[in-house]
């Protein structure tokens, strides 16, 4: 409904889901988008493409994935962004996608947080993303150096460390030794594109340039 002094705005400005001055720069770089959302349990990224008909998902991740890697720890830490993000660069690239740009919608954007996390992890992998070196946090905190070294110093104390950590005792999560597990299963996301590389060439489906 319209009138002399009052336009209706767009559903989503009035619910508070799109910033679309904000889209409209972005879906003019005509370059896929690195779609960001963390939530308190769980991290998803997603490279999206613009087509007249709608958005296309080109590769995705979330912090369930990582579960099937060896991942025993809460889904919404920095190593798990951090290893989402990895994850899905990977994924992107074997659809040839080499370049993205952040789209972190209507979040609140602060520095070396899990979001920016999350985008050094697709760096990692190998996707171009125009970022801040500033804003992007330590490999040690991606690696989660700062759990581990926490999670050892209160091994001296056993009542302590079991009431810290006593929900990654069911799981049979060791804190501990999270900078070895984040390695390892980067090292599984790598061996597996590999792997798909080899097969790949091996029948012909791939060639050497």
């Amino acid at each position: 409904m319209t009138g002399k002094n009052y336009t209706v705005r767009y559903r989503r400005i009035r619910e508070q889901k799109t910033d679309f001055k904000t889209r409209l720069k972005l879906l003019l770089s005509n370059t896929p988008r690195l779609v960001v959302r963390c939530q308190t349990n769980s991290i998803r990224v997603q490279i999206v493409e613009y087509t007249p008909t709608g958005d296309k998902l080109l590769a995705a991740a979330d912090s369930h994935e990582l579960r099937k890697l060896g991942w025993n720890f809460t889904g919404g830490n920095m190593p798990a962004a951090y290893l989402v993000g990895y994850l899905a660069a990977t994924k992107a690239k074997k659809n040839k996608v080499r370049k993205a740009i952040v789209d972190t919608g209507l979040s609140l954007v602060l520095k070396k947080t899990r979001l920016f996390a999350a985008i050094k992890g697709a760096l990692d992998a190998g996707l171009e993303v125009p970022c801040s070196k500033e804003a992007l946090p330590s490999e040690e905190r991606c690696l989660g150096q700062d759990i581990e070294n926490y999670a050892k110093l209160l091994l001296k104390d056993k009542a302590a460390y079991e009431r810290e950590y006593s929900r990654y005792a069911k799981r049979k999560a060791k804190p501990e030794e999270i900078v070895s597990i984040v390695k390892k299963i980067k090292e599984s996301i790598k061996w597996d594109l590999k792997k798909i590389w080899w097969v790949g060439l091996k029948l012909g489906f791939l060639r050497l340039h």
